[in-house]
């Protein structure tokens, strides 16, 4: 009696509340002119589905959704015509003959959307289902398919299986309560009905022998229906429940589906939960004590291999400076000491002829001296330039010929050449002084480490390459040596320097000059055998010396040209680390493009046909690499557009090519891997 004095309360405040706004109005001169027209406008109400619609102790009908009607009913100042029906199939049957135009309380299906719209969806609750108490409560709706299963005739529900399980045994009742009762009975095995609407059955009908076991995927949204045909009425409806707030509707919810509230610190849930959060915490901590505790770790030894190696680097280069002492005084020496014999009148011309040689070579293998430590210097400083010509391969090649055939002489040493390049294909574009210098410090590193025997030079070309190869007998190379002859100071270091002289810096210049005209340089050695070094510049073919001035000025020109790449990255550090990858090569000017997504990669792309290489992040907001990809390809195949991403695994690989990727480089990026592929792509020769 309480709760319904409260119901009554609070009803009366809303709809005190409601009046006092009516000044606002909220339809329009027309539709309040068609409201005052109607002779009645019948609103059918089955009180059989409490708590939202039924019939309470002092026979008057009474329900969530009756409330939420009466309030309906004040927004638009209008009093429906209320019809009753005990028998749900007539009250279809009207519907549908138009002798009533809105119902109270029905769920929308699809066969009612089809006459009917739908209005006021703000509670929802699943359907569950209910069998005597004492059966197996661990079953699912899977193990009732084929039992008996009770449902009211012509609800939402009965619709519901029959259309997606045709097979079940349904028994239909007129009512919930009824459906409820057959199972009591045993008439029924189950019963499946609204939960909110169970729960208040079972509770007000004393049917305590029932429980309720599992829920279906499927829910129950009262709503009011409304005819499709009245348009108006439509227009009326829609406004009054749109202008219906929330805290009115959660003041109907409130009053009908109140709860009694626990403090939260009394309940079971909350201790579960806090010993969840205080373990995952604990849990965190320890795992971040010992991640820290890795990383000191590994962060100490990176520190003391830094450390080892500035100390071998401090070495070598000490040992470098005083090896360059050496180098420069042994032949200050000659050129000092023979001049000063020269000065003596008791010379023979033979002898004055032999000092003089002396003399010269002296001051050549200083001039030499000078020149590498020269070159070195600007090789690590990074400021050598490249400047290509056309260029005699045959002629620089006789000319190292000519310069070195006495060096071996001297040594009793076989020096042959076997060129197998055609005079048709013997005009190459290149750096000339650094090809010269690449070969000439080959061929006197062959010379230099053979005592007996021969040095034997090879000329070919292969595909786009001309290949020159210098194979002697000499020492060869330890293997314990081979990582590290290319390196700026390692021959120092040898044992075979004190034999031998030198600074150590001929094929480490060799390699630099090597990688500056966009060539390739290796070797292989067998120790007391020999070593055969093999280089490999891009070769011009003779089709394309028409005009050797216009080429050699375009082809510096492209070589002088900057290249332009799009980087595709939405992660700001990612970007920054590719942007600073790229400018830091020295082999490339790059102006680089950023996109922060694949909409702005395809715009840019549109509006730039300079781009020569897009690095296309495949994970993006807005637009992905794999969309931006194949857009870009239709705009410009040509356009080499390499994936990069922390996607990596072989189906990623295919679904990027697929997508029109020409190349795939996975995070986080590796300059060694990154460089392969600027060459293949962008090399610094422009094709």
């Amino acid at each position: 009696m309480q709760n319904k004095i409260t119901h009554i309360i609070i009803l009366v405040c809303l709809i005190i509340g409601c009046s006092a706004c009516k000044n606002e109005t909220i339809l329009s001169t027309s539709e309040k002119k068609w409201l005052k027209e109607q002779e009645a406008i019948k609103v059918a109400i089955y009180p059989y589905y409490p708590p939202y619609q039924f019939i309470n102790k002092n026979d008057s009908i009474d329900g969530i959704l009756v409330d939420h009607f009466g309030l309906i009913e004040n927004k638009i100042n209008y009093k429906f015509e209320k019809v009753y029906y005990t028998d749900w199939s007539l009250l279809l049957d009207d519907i549908k003959n138009k002798k009533i135009d809105v119902i109270l309380e029905m769920q929308e299906t699809q066969g009612r959307s089809e006459y009917l719209n739908f209005y006021t969806k703000f509670f929802e609750t699943p359907f569950v289902l209910v069998t005597r108490k004492g059966i197996d409560s661990t079953l699912t709706f899977s193990d009732f398919m084929d039992k008996k299963i009770a449902v009211p005739f012509g609800f939402s529900i009965d619709d519901y299986l029959k259309e997606n399980y045709p097979t079940l045994k349904i028994n239909n009742f007129q009512d919930d309560i009824s459906s409820l009762r057959s199972v009591q009975r045993g008439e029924s095995d189950v019963f499946i009905g609204g939960k909110t609407v169970v729960n208040y059955l079972i509770k007000s009908e004393g049917l305590n022998d029932l429980m309720v076991i599992d829920q279906i995927n499927h829910n129950y949204i009262p709503s009011i229906a409304v005819r499709k045909d009245l348009e108006i009425l439509n227009d009326i409806i829609e406004k009054a429940t749109k202008n219906i707030s929330n805290q009115e509707k959660q003041a109907i919810l409130d009053n009908w589906l109140f709860d009694i509230v626990k403090p939260f610190y009394k309940k079971p849930k909350f201790w579960v939960i806090f010993a969840l959060i205080f373990l995952s915490a604990l849990l965190g901590i320890v795992s971040i004590y010992f991640y820290l505790k890795f990383k000191i770790k590994q962060k100490t030894k990176e520190l003391q291999i830094a450390k080892d190696n500035a100390e071998e680097s401090n070495r070598i280069k000490t040992n470098f400076i005083q090896n360059i002492s050496h180098e420069i005084r042994t032949p200050m020496n000659g050129i000092m000491g023979f001049s000063e014999l020269l000065k003596s009148d008791s010379l023979t011309e033979e002898e004055r002829q032999e000092y003089t040689d002396i003399i010269i070579k002296s001051g050549k293998d200083l001039i030499t001296s000078v020149d590498n430590i020269l070159e070195i210097s600007v090789l690590e400083t990074k400021q050598s330039k490249v400047k290509f010509s056309k260029t005699n391969l045959q002629e620089v090649l006789q000319r190292l010929l000519d310069e070195y055939t006495s060096r071996a002489q001297e040594k009793n040493l076989d020096l042959h050449f076997k060129n197998e390049i055609t005079e048709e294909q013997n005009m190459i574009i290149t750096d000339q002084p650094k090809l010269h210098k690449i070969l000439s410090n080959l061929i006197d590193n062959s010379i230099k480490f053979t005592n007996t025997g021969s040095v034997t030079i090879f000329s070919y070309i292969v595909e786009n390459f001309v290949n020159v190869s210098i194979k002697d007998t000499g020492i060869g190379i330890k293997q314990k040596d081979q990582d590290i002859i290319f390196k700026s100071f390692s021959q120092s270091e040898k044992e075979i320097s004190k034999n031998f002289g030198g600074l150590g810096l001929g094929l480490a210049i060799a390699k630099e000059y090597t990688d500056l005209i966009g060539g390739e340089i290796s070797f292989i050695s067998q120790e007391n055998e020999g070593s055969s070094f093999l280089l490999k510049i891009p070769y011009t073919p003779n089709s394309m010396l028409n005009n050797p001035e216009t080429l050699t000025a375009n082809q510096e020109e492209k070589n002088l040209q900057k290249h332009v790449v799009l980087i595709a990255e939405d992660g700001e550090i990612n970007f920054l680390f590719l942007r600073t990858v790229l400018t830091k090569m020295i082999d490339f000017e790059f102006v680089i493009y950023r996109a922060k997504n694949g909409k702005e990669a395809v715009e840019i792309c549109e509006q730039n046909d300079k781009i020569d290489l897009v690095l296309m992040d495949i994970k993006m907001p807005i637009m992905d690499g794999y969309d931006a990809t194949k857009q870009i390809k239709q705009i410009r195949p040509e356009l080499p557009v390499v994936a990069q991403t922390a996607y990596s695994t072989e189906e990623d690989i295919e679904r990027a090519l697929a997508a029109g990727c020409d190349d795939f480089v996975a995070k986080p990026v590796d300059r060694k891997i990154l460089r392969p592929i600027l060459d293949k792509y962008i090399s610094i020769f422009k094709k």
